[in-house]
């Protein structure tokens, strides 16, 4: 796939990855085997028809395989862009045995894109007949459903419901919707009039989104239930930013991923001047992770013209983060500091970062993730001098809710407990995504999203057996 050259990359926030054009998609469209057991719909987590999908743009038709994938996926142009394809779909494409796998989210993305540069917004097609069964209900839904949390989960539950003919209202605690895919990804890697875009899609299903509402504060569970509401499907993510615990940590310049990517992508501070929440990062930075979160933030600070480093305990080969992202930042001028773990950070006399005492690592026996253990090489510490440290070193689900909310379960490690059918501690109340998983991928929180809306159908039409005491099928809660 093309994309914006590097040198001319660091200096705007404009997408990196440029799409196929037409010759390209039927080109690699017409490279997929048809297999008749469609490994690759196994793969994915919301089992959109790939080799349909990909037929008919191998037939020329963009239209057509839109409306295939719209029939299982509600954010096409999102996932096509920011799905990790390369461990899903593709990781278990027949082409793979000669490491050659059909570009799936290529082609998904010129589906999507292809609709848009022809009729300039997506379609509001979703297959007549699931669009007609919305329009013949429209006046008489069969209940009031709350969704919490505009992330990929709640868009994608809110989107199912809706169309299995729910009253659906979406209750947002930011100012826009969207969720990570507003505040968390960048510019660079998802421009976010494609977001809104994909959200009025949601919208034109009769979903109704209401921002600026912090459910748990501005109303309790018992208030909508109190307002007729049938069920609450429990969407809001993992947005509470873990940190090291390391001396100097609360100094100036150390930001949280999460504070870091907000700033940048929701509030852009990259207008600089124009911004009106500008962000500071100063001559270098140390961004402390190995995920695709660290590696965005790596890349947005090259963006506001900072020196960066990137500081990982492990190898390049036990990093999380998607090859491809890996090979953008090596691009784009981010120094990569593997096997390389922060101790404490060095703080000058105004209160600010001056410099961050590292240690040297070596690899050790796997520990309970399956990945080699770091361990500290003695007598290895030395500084890095930088302005800036961005922590990110994962996201756990915000405990407020959670303690506003008697009787609500959660895990020691905050997220909700669930059993096999979505159901909380609470009856009624459902919940899916990073909330009961921890920070996951988009794709999968779209595709407990899914399932959790025709859990909910299934209780609120009372065939919903009540298995919330009993051990669940797939353990969410581990």
């Amino acid at each position: 796939m093309k994309r914006q050259d590097a040198r001319e990359r660091i200096k705007n926030f404009f997408e990196v990855a440029l799409g196929l054009d037409a010759s390209d998609a039927v080109k690699e469209a017409a490279r997929c085997l048809q297999c008749k057991d469609k490994p690759c719909v196994k793969g994915c987590p919301v089992e959109i028809d790939i080799p349909s999908f990909i037929r008919l743009l191998k037939e020329g038709n963009p239209k057509e395989a839109l409306e295939k994938i719209k029939e299982k996926n509600f954010l096409p142009a999102v996932c096509g862009r920011v799905c990790p394809q390369e461990d899903q779909c593709e990781a278990v494409c027949v082409l793979n045995k000669k490491k050659m796998p059909i570009n799936i989210g290529a082609l998904e993305r010129y589906a999507a894109d292809h609709e848009k540069a022809v009729h300039g917004q997506w379609t509001m097609d979703h297959g007549q007949d699931r669009v007609q069964l919305t329009e013949d209900r429209g006046q008489k839904k069969i209940s009031k459903v709350a969704v919490v949390g505009s992330g990929p989960a709640g868009l994608t539950c809110a989107a199912e419901l809706a169309i299995l003919g729910y009253g659906v209202t979406l209750f947002e605690s930011l100012h826009v919707p969207g969720g990570v895919l507003s505040y968390g990804i960048p510019e660079f890697r998802l421009p976010k009039n494609i977001v809104h875009d994909e959200v009025a899609y949601i919208r034109s299903l009769g979903v109704q989104i209401n921002t600026n509402i912090l459910v748990g504060r501005t109303f309790t569970f018992s208030d909508l239930f109190g307002d007729g509401y049938k069920a609450i499907f429990m969407a809001s993510g993992a947005g509470l930013p873990n940190f090291l615990g390391i001396e100097g940590e609360n100094a100036g310049g150390v930001y949280s991923a999460n504070e870091f990517l907000t700033r940048v992508n929701l509030m852009k501070a990259y207008e600089f001047p124009k911004s009106a929440t500008p962000v500071k990062v100063g001559k270098t930075v140390v961004v402390i992770g190995g995920g695709n979160v660290a590696l965005d933030s790596a890349r947005c600070a090259r963006r506001l013209g900072a020196d960066v480093s990137l500081v990982y305990r492990r190898t390049e080969n036990e990093m999380p983060a998607r090859r491809e992202e890996i090979e953008n930042a090596k691009e784009e001028g981010v120094n990569f500091m593997f096997l390389t773990a922060p101790k404490k950070i060095i703080v000058d006399e105004k209160g600010s970062v001056k410099a961050l005492v590292a240690l040297k690592m070596e690899l050790g026996a796997p520990d309970a993730s399956g990945r080699p253990r770091p361990i500290v090489i003695k007598g290895s510490e030395f500084i890095i001098d930088t302005d800036t440290v961005v922590v990110a070193i994962g996201q756990s689900p915000n405990p407020l809710l959670a303690k506003n909310t008697p009787g609500l379960e959660v895990t020691d490690r905050s997220t909700i407990k669930v059993d096999k059918h979505y159901a909380t501690s609470i009856k009624g109340v459902f919940a899916g995504g990073d909330i009961i998983t921890g920070a996951d991928t988009v794709i999968s929180a779209m595709g407990a999203g899914k399932k959790a809306a025709h859990e909910i159908d299934n209780y609120i039409k009372g065939s919903h057996q009540d298995t919330r005491h009993q051990s669940p099928e797939k353990d969410f809660n581990r």
